[in-house]
C-alpha cells in the first residue's frame, strides 16, 4: 500500500504563488500515475492535474492551465503543485492522488490511493 502525504497549503491573497507538495512512501513501485484533486465547501472534488511518473503525458484542468505546473522529482518520489496568480476560487482542500495504471483518468474515481489533503485559502 502507498501512503500520500502532502503539505505546503496555506492562507495567501488573490495574486499570490503557493507549491504543495505531496510525498509517497510504502508500495511506490511503480508509481504509474499521479495527480491533484480540490474540493471546496459543498462542492464535490474536481481534477486539477495528473502526470505520468515516467515520460512527458501531463493533463491540466482548464480553470488552472497557464497558473498551475505539475512536476516531479522521481529521486524524492515526491510530487509538486506550482501555483501561481492564485484566486479566490481556488480556495479548496487540495488532496494528491496515485494509480497503478499508465491511463491518466480525470474522475476521483479512477484513483484508489489519497493524501489527506492540505487546506489552501485564497483571500480577495
Amino acid at each position: 500500500q502507498v501512503q500520500l502525504v502532502e503539505s505546503g497549503g496555506g492562507l495567501v491573497q488573490a495574486g499570490d504563488s503557493l507549491r504543495l507538495s505531496c510525498a509517497a512512501s510504502g508500495d511506490i513501485a511503480p508509481l504509474y500515475v499521479m495527480g491533484w484533486f480540490r474540493q471546496a465547501p459543498e462542492k464535490e472534488r474536481e481534477f486539477v492535474a495528473a502526470m505520468r511518473w515516467i515520460g512527458d503525458s501531463i493533463l491540466y484542468a482548464d480553470s488552472v492551465k497557464g497558473r498551475f505546473t505539475i512536476s516531479r522529482d522521481n529521486a524524492r518520489n515526491t510530487l509538486y503543485l506550482q501555483m501561481n496568480n492564485l484566486l479566490p476560487e481556488d480556495t479548496a482542500v487540495y488532496y494528491c492522488a496515485q494509480r497503478r495504471n499508465l491511463l491518466l483518468p480525470t474522475s476521483p474515481g479512477g484513483y484508489p490511493y489519497w493524501g489527506q489533503g492540505t487546506q489552501v485559502s485564497v483571500s480577495s
